[in-house]
C-alpha cells in the first residue's frame, strides 16, 4: 500500500512539474505574439522580416496605426503635416480630445493663411496702382517736354491802314481820284486869294 502511495505522489508531482512548465513556455510564446505598443516597437518588429518587401509592407502598417512618435524624455509627439507643426500627446495615438485640440489649432492656423494671403494680394495690388500712377506722372512729363520742344508758330503782323486811305500806288494816273486832290488844293489857295482872311484890330492902348 505504502509503494502505491509513494508512486501515486510521484505522478502527481511528475504531472505537476509537466503542467508548469507547459504553462510558462505557452506564456513566453503569448508574450513574444503580443502586438506592439507603439510605432517604434512595431518598427523594431517589422525590421526582423524575411523579405524588403515584408519589411516595407510591416512599417507601412505601423504608420498606419501609430500616429505618435516616442520623445527621449517620455511621453509622444504628434507631427501634423497640414501645419507642418508638432503637438505633445500622452499616449501613441491622439486621444479625442487631444485630437479636438489639433482640429482647432488647424482651423486657426488656416484662418491665418487667409488673412497673410489677403494682405499678401493688398500689398501687391497697391504696388501695382503705385507703378500705373509713376508710369501715367512720367508719361505726362514726357508729353509736356515734348511740346515745349515744338516751337510755336507766330502769326505775321498784319499791316495796319488808315479808314479811307488809298494804299500807295493804287490810283490810275490821269483818273479823277488821282487829280482832285491836287485840284482841291488849287481851288484852296484862290480862295485864299480872293477873301484874305480879316486882320485883328489892334489893342486900344490904355
Amino acid at each position: 500500500m505504502s509503494v502505491v502511495v509513494a508512486s501515486r505522489r510521484a505522478a502527481l508531482l511528475v504531472a505537476a512539474a509537466g503542467f508548469f512548465l507547459l504553462t510558462h513556455t505557452h506564456a513566453q510564446a503569448q508574450w513574444w505574439k503580443r502586438a506592439p505598443v507603439d510605432f517604434e516597437e512595431c518598427a523594431d518588429t517589422a525590421e526582423k522580416a524575411a523579405t524588403k518587401a515584408e519589411k516595407t509592407s510591416a512599417l507601412a502598417d505601423c504608420n498606419a496605426k501609430f500616429a505618435g512618435r516616442r520623445k527621449a524624455g517620455g511621453g509622444y509627439t504628434y507631427y501634423d503635416f497640414l501645419q507642418d507643426r508638432t503637438f505633445d500627446i500622452a499616449g501613441p495615438n491622439p486621444t479625442p480630445e487631444e485630437q479636438k485640440k489639433i482640429d482647432e489649432a488647424y482651423t486657426g492656423y488656416l484662418a491665418n493663411q487667409r488673412r497673410s494671403n489677403e494682405a499678401a494680394q493688398a500689398t501687391a495690388r497697391q504696388q501695382r496702382e503705385q507703378q500705373e500712377q509713376q508710369a501715367q506722372q512720367i508719361q505726362q512729363v514726357a508729353l509736356r517736354t515734348d511740346v515745349e520742344r515744338v516751337p510755336v508758330p507766330v502769326e505775321r503782323p498784319k499791316v495796319q491802314q488808315t479808314v479811307g486811305q488809298r494804299p500807295k500806288g493804287a490810283c490810275t494816273k490821269g483818273s479823277f481820284s488821282c487829280e482832285w486832290p491836287r485840284l482841291s488844293e488849287g481851288l484852296n489857295e484862290l480862295k485864299k486869294l480872293f477873301n484874305p482872311t480879316p486882320s485883328k484890330p489892334a489893342a486900344k492902348k490904355g
